[in-house]
């Protein structure tokens, strides 16, 4: 089904990269160890040019990689979708020599890179965190606290880390710092979580950074954080595209090959309108992904909302299209290591990073009323 108004070298640049994602990121991923940064995967990616495009494509062309990656190995899309998060505040905010140093091994895919915002008090409320920098003379500063539930932590080679410079100052007075992880006194460990990319906790004990470090502004932190997100929340919901229509692929062969009650599946009404059912959610959700990308390309007034209702929209919709298609499965598909086994794993924690479902509504009502008070 050709959807929103991809053009055709688009529709063939996704149907390349979805080739691409199974038959040469799906056997390096295979190989990688669960929990930890898969390097061999991330050279693959920078061989093939697709983390140099991470710098030189819009939202829309992110979310067509990240829903074409995803469909065939979501090992690589997370992988690729990681190093632009990381790397993004130091595209967009970085100086020349932060740049320099650090974006061409991000493209090429020797650096690995992660975005350090939530802490164990301030996850989705990140405006809320603690983590301190002190000052430590004119253009230094010391780094105490915590991060916790960071993707590549503690394996990255930096981080993108925000921390509060003015204290009890809500989202004002947040600092963003690029800080490499062989700074002294930083220390990590990983988490073992359901999702099996690594994620991990980070501990600061007086880590120096100094006014090299900043990315962007002094006490405007926030906005870096914010601006990255809006930039990612629709991708996320590409993402969850992909696996939905992973999903939905692999219950269309299911249903009309599995026999059951004297004919197939798919002739039975209960199972036909649950597969339409898929299909239907998953076209709106991508949909909607797509208007918010094009919005953020087109610098619109409403990226914000836009964003949210995309990643809100596309990631409940992927998380009920795989729980259908485990359910007309039957128990194969809880069998360790088939697709929905391996997607129902997956499918979960979009709903939570990057802005839970929750936050996401907070966002549209809030954005909601601010455009009815301005009429």
């Amino acid at each position: 089904m050709t959807a929103f108004s991809l053009e055709p070298a688009q529709l063939a640049w996704c149907a390349e990269l979805r080739t691409l994602a199974a038959e040469r990121l799906r056997p390096l991923a295979e190989k990688g160890e669960p929990g930890h940064v898969n390097r061999a995967l991330v050279a693959e990616l920078g061989r093939l040019g697709l983390l140099e495009r991470l710098f030189t494509s819009g939202a829309l062309d992110l979310c067509l990689m990240r829903e074409s990656l995803a469909h065939g190995c979501t090992e690589a899309e997370t992988a690729l979708a990681l190093q632009g998060l990381g790397a993004h505040p130091v595209h967009a905010h970085g100086t020349e020599s932060q740049r320099a140093r650090w974006l061409p091994r991000v493209a090429d895919g020797t650096a690995v890179a992660a975005f350090a915002l939530s802490e164990p008090g301030a996850g989705s409320d990140a405006a809320a965190l603690a983590l301190r920098a002190e000052r430590d003379g004119p253009a230094r500063w010391r780094l105490t606290g915590e991060k916790c539930w960071i993707s590549n932590a503690p394996e990255a080679d930096f981080y993108t880390v925000f921390a509060r410079t003015v204290p009890d100052a809500g989202a004002r007075g947040v600092t963003a710092f690029l800080v490499p992880a062989d700074r002294p006194g930083l220390t990590g460990t990983g988490l073992d979580m359901l999702s099996p990319h690594p994620i991990g906790a980070l501990d600061f004990d007086a880590v120096p950074v100094t006014a090299e470090d900043v990315l962007g502004e002094v006490d405007r932190g926030f906005r870096v954080a914010m601006g990255t997100l809006n930039l990612f929340r629709p991708s996320v919901g590409a993402f969850a595209v992909g696996m939905a229509r992973a999903a939905l692929d692999a219950t269309l062969a299911h249903t009309a090959g599995r026999d059951a009650f004297g004919g197939k599946l798919r002739d039975l009404q209960a199972v036909s309108h649950q597969v339409a059912e898929m299909a239907l959610r998953t076209e709106a959700a991508r949909l909607m992904v797509y208007a918010a990308a094009t919005a953020y390309d087109e610098d619109a007034p409403d990226v914000p909302q836009r964003a949210a209702m995309a990643k809100l929209l596309a990631t409940e919709t992927a998380q009920y299209v795989v729980d259908t298609a485990v359910q007309l499965h039957g128990a194969r598909a809880l069998q360790r290591g088939h697709l929905l086994e391996h997607l129902y794993r997956e499918v979960r924690a979009p709903r939570v990073y990057e802005g839970a479902s929750e936050v996401q509504r907070g966002i549209i009502a809030k954005e909601l009323y601010a455009h009815q008070e301005a009429r």
